[in-house]
């Protein structure tokens, strides 16, 4: 499975963005996706998740409400939408795939080393 993501940027808060990853390699519908971020100096932290489906959605509790995840699995896409930005939401945004075959209203996995591959990350920056 190979991850790119895009859609990175310098913006201010109150700003939007919306990230995009795009999936290649695999039938896309196999797999939950990811989003999880890595600021400066601090461990990478998930963000949010989509099953399979994209029934069932997953948040850390700072983005809900301001960020949607969503996918299209006819282009095999995975979307995060980020509203009302903070700059503490400055970091590296990384999308994953999470290869576990589980059902399609099994909540998205949480944690880095539970997902399977990785893309290369974009860049957000919030400036105050």
């Amino acid at each position: 499975v190979q991850l790119q993501a895009s859609g990175g940027g310098l913006v201010q808060a109150g700003d939007s963005l919306r990230l995009a990853c795009v999936s290649s390699g695999r039938t896309f519908t196999d797999y939950a996706m990811g989003w999880f971020r890595q600021a400066p100096g601090k461990e990478r932290q998930f963000v949010a998740g989509i099953t399979w489906s994209g029934t069932t959605t997953t948040y850390r509790d700072s983005v809900k409400g301001r960020f949607t995840i969503s996918r299209d699995n006819a282009k095999n896409m995975v979307y995060l939408q980020m509203n009302s930005l903070k700059p503490e939401d400055t970091a590296v945004y990384y999308c994953a795939a999470d290869l576990t075959p589980v059902g399609g209203t099994v909540p998205p996995k949480i944690l880095d080393w539970q997902y399977d591959y990785w893309g290369p990350g974009t860049l957000v920056t919030v400036s105050s």
